[in-house]
């Protein structure tokens, strides 16, 4: 387990876009815009961030990620909705993540792709190498009443990072992806019938890098511990391009 020193300061109030901001991708609201409009953006926590060698250091003292009723009954559904600016899958209550001293609650699972100029479209780097795509499972302290609450505080969230690379057809994975199809649009939704989500994972879970840091995305808030795990899940090169094949529109509202 590999640990980047990069001390979380309390979070001070910071201000934000006006209602009429959208930001985007790219464009003119794109990344570049971010940090003119939304305090946090761009600052010393930003996340993502390249695991380079030169700033790892090896911290014995980190464990295994432990987690709690990820194997979740058939009989349960998740949500998966297009929000304008993702593709996210709400988790449930009931599943959590032990980070001492914490217990961190699950939100919600999102996805972040490339597209037809760009397909490498993971946003943590390993030694400059980008991957084909990253999942994010985001969770929040269980100290805190919600996702929104504790967003906002310096311990509040804790994020899993999981990289994907193209490989073998993934079973587990195939079952969110062939139903993106049904969310192609803004406000839309469908369900997905539960399942074990530790098969989103690594089969090794004490192999990760560990820094403090940022949202990736507005408002930028540094409040997210990371776990990025060190090995990709291989998904096919099928599996990658049905993102794609979706069409324009979709890409657009995932990645404008």
């Amino acid at each position: 387990m590999f640990t980047l020193l990069l001390p979380l300061l309390s979070i001070p109030a910071a201000w934000a876009a006006s209602d009429d901001y959208h930001w985007a991708y790219s464009g003119e609201n794109g990344e570049t815009s971010w940090p003119t409009k939304y305090g946090f953006c761009g600052g010393v926590h930003q996340s993502p961030l390249d695991f380079h060698h030169s700033i790892l250091q090896y911290d014995s003292t980190l464990y295994p990620i432990r987690l709690q009723g990820y194997n979740v009954s058939t009989t349960d559904y998740f949500t998966l909705s297009n929000n304008g600016h993702t593709v996210s899958m709400s988790l449930l209550p009931t599943m959590s993540i032990e980070i001492p001293p914490f217990t961190y609650i699950a939100s919600s699972l999102h996805f972040h792709w490339g597209n037809l100029a760009h397909p490498k479209g993971s946003e943590h780097c390993i030694g400059g190498k980008r991957f084909a795509a990253e999942v994010h499972v985001v969770h929040y302290n269980s100290k805190y009443a919600d996702v929104a609450t504790a967003m906002n505080a310096a311990d509040g969230l804790a994020v899993l990072g999981i990289l994907l690379e193209v490989g073998s057809f993934h079973s587990s994975y195939d079952g969110i992806l062939t139903r993106l199809v049904n969310v192609k649009y803004k406000g839309q939704n469908a369900l997905i019938p539960g399942f074990n989500l530790q098969t989103l994972l690594p089969t090794r879970l004490d192999e990760f890098y560990r820094y403090e840091g940022s949202l990736t995305t507005p408002p930028c808030n540094p409040s997210v511990l990371w776990t990025v795990f060190r090995n990709p899940v291989f998904i096919s090169l099928e599996q990658v391009s049905i993102r794609i094949f979706f069409g324009t529109v979709c890409l657009t509202l995932v990645l404008s």
